[in-house]
């Protein structure tokens, strides 16, 4: 199965990286993984995921309900259901993959969301949080073992 990992965020807004960052760490457990940094997201995602079988998005979300360095594991009904995840990058996820369907792309089958709870996503900073920052390798495991990667 083709894999794709999607580090999704801005690494010079500390915890707005925190996808990158995750999937970078991703990257230095399993070399052979193919992943992918973007600061973009939306319809430019397309460019992207197409004719991946497993595509694993990582992503900084702020719901204002849990701590910082939570892990929520989201689906595309999840992000079609609330338009407060993930709409500062534009349209939506969901919408820009049934776009793709829509113009027949050859779209991932098995799509996994993970969005990162953040504290910060404002301040420029080129790291994350301290809370974030010791979360970072447990997020990591989570979401390996969640995948078996």
């Amino acid at each position: 199965m083709k894999t794709l990992i999607l580090g999704i965020g801005n690494t010079i807004l500390t915890d707005d990286g925190v996808g990158i960052r995750v999937a970078q760490k991703i990257k230095e457990k399993k070399p052979d993984l193919e992943v992918i940094e973007a600061s973009e997201t939306g319809v430019a995602l397309l460019d992207y995921v197409v004719g991946y079988d497993k595509l694993i998005i990582i992503d900084s979300i702020k719901t204002g309900n849990g701590e910082p360095g939570e892990l929520y594991k989201l689906n595309l009904k999840d992000l079609r259901a609330s338009t407060n995840l993930f709409s500062s990058h534009g349209i939506d996820i969901a919408t820009a993959f049934e776009l793709g369907q829509g113009l027949g792309y050859e779209m991932p089958k098995h799509i996994s969301i993970y969005g990162v709870e953040t504290k910060n996503t404002m301040t420029l900073g080129e790291r994350c949080t301290e809370e974030i920052e010791e979360k970072l390798l447990s997020i990591v495991k989570q979401i390996m073992e969640e995948e078996k990667l």
